[in-house]
């Protein structure tokens, strides 16, 4: 990675979102701010009937489709896009660079698919449903509005720009800071041509994030599913890559998974140069597995038992106000080898309380945990926990 590119980024990223709740009023300044430079234009209503904006940059032949926030609750690829604007926007250094992108390709982005889930910070749209299972139905405005632009545009390359909870890593033990799929077009998930394309990319990413997170970048399962909008895309023949903006050490606002997002969105426009993949390359990358809490407590006794367990936290995300506040739930009990913890603690066979009480239940929230016999040595609080 060019360090010069990391440098600008620190500097420039688009300091005007940040956090995870990202809604159609944080944007509407910054796109009012690019009128004079790209065209933005309103291509449909959500449900509610609020605005849903096109980003239209470049002049090439070649035609990429992007959209973001198709859940509402998937905010981190939202950024990184507004990094990217910021990027073509200002970047003299990389002016050559740049100027090649848009000659050769246009660029289409919906910025927020979804701006009623995200007003909720709900993953589905204002009426229940997930707009990335519509994709047969076309039940919602939403869905209509990507399908109708889809079929305008005849895009030769789309991405589809998600979030992916902090539960997924990897085999190895390391966590799925940034995730990659590309679809399958049919229930026998035969290579065609498109997935080829969407794969070798994939691959190119792949190889210039792994100077940046080595070994945390995973593959998302291809089980086809018609009614999701990737595998629609790709079985019509348009190369379709599914991004995914993980979850790395404490990072619960994200900032760290936008700037990958960011890099890999700018190696796959060219600007930053790394050697081409194959198909066998892309499927050397590891699969996603559910194998990550986000706390872990180790070496617990619980109830006077002699032998010890592990007990598992994992955090539920709650729209308080205008502020994601994290709910932590008991989530599993037990020798939990075949998990590992953002973070980790080693209680060293101490008895604990979990609330004061003994008992422990499944979904129980908790707030604090600490030493039965010593009230002043705190395993967790939750209250050291927070994001915006």
């Amino acid at each position: 990675m060019d360090q010069t590119l990391k440098t600008w980024y620190s500097s420039n990223f688009e300091s005007r979102l940040r956090g995870r709740y990202i809604t159609l009023d944080h944007l509407q300044p910054i796109l009012e701010s690019y009128h004079d430079k790209y065209d933005i234009s309103i291509i449909g209503h959500s449900e509610l009937g609020n605005d849903i904006h096109l980003i239209k940059i470049g002049k090439g032949k070649k035609t990429i489709l992007a959209w973001s926030q198709m859940h509402g609750n998937e905010s981190t690829t939202t950024k990184a896009i507004f990094d990217i604007l910021r990027f073509f926007s200002k970047n003299d250094a990389f002016k050559s660079q740049i100027s090649t992108f848009l000659k050769k390709y246009t660029l289409y982005i919906i910025p927020m698919l979804n701006p009623d889930g995200a007003a909720l910070y709900s993953r589905e749209n204002a009426n229940g449903v997930d707009l990335n299972r519509d994709a047969q139905d076309l039940s919602q405005k939403e869905s209509k509005v990507l399908n109708t632009l889809f079929k305008d545009l005849s895009p030769d390359l789309c991405l589809n720009l998600h979030d992916q909870r902090s539960l997924f890593g990897l085999h190895t033990g390391m966590p799925a800071a940034i995730s990659f799929l590309s679809p399958a077009a049919d229930a026998d998930r035969n290579n065609t041509p498109e997935r080829k394309i969407a794969m070798q990319l994939i691959v190119r990413m792949n190889r210039m994030l792994q100077g940046l997170v080595p070994g945390k970048v995973g593959r998302y399962d291809d089980t086809y599913n018609p009614d999701c909008v990737g595998d629609s895309f790709q079985k019509a023949g348009v190369p379709t890559i599914l991004f995914e903006a993980g979850h790395n050490g404490n990072d619960y606002q994200r900032e760290q998974s936008r700037e990958l997002i960011f890099f890999a969105l700018l190696t796959l426009f060219g600007i930053v140069d790394t050697q081409e993949g194959d198909v066998e390359e892309y499927f050397l990358i590891p699969e996603n597995r559910k194998n990550y809490r986000d706390v872990i407590l180790r070496d617990v006794i619980l109830n006077d038992k002699s032998s010890t367990c592990s007990i598992a936290i994992q955090f539920e995300e709650k729209l308080i106000g205008n502020k994601i506040k994290l709910s932590p739930k008991l989530d599993e009990m037990g020798d939990l080898d075949h998990l590992t913890g953002h973070r980790e603690v080693l209680v060293n066979s101490a008895e604990i309380l979990l609330n004061s009480q003994n008992n422990l239940e499944i979904g129980e929230i908790v707030s604090i945990i600490s030493n039965k016999n010593d009230d002043s040595l705190i395993y967790f609080n939750k209250n050291s926990i927070n994001i915006s």
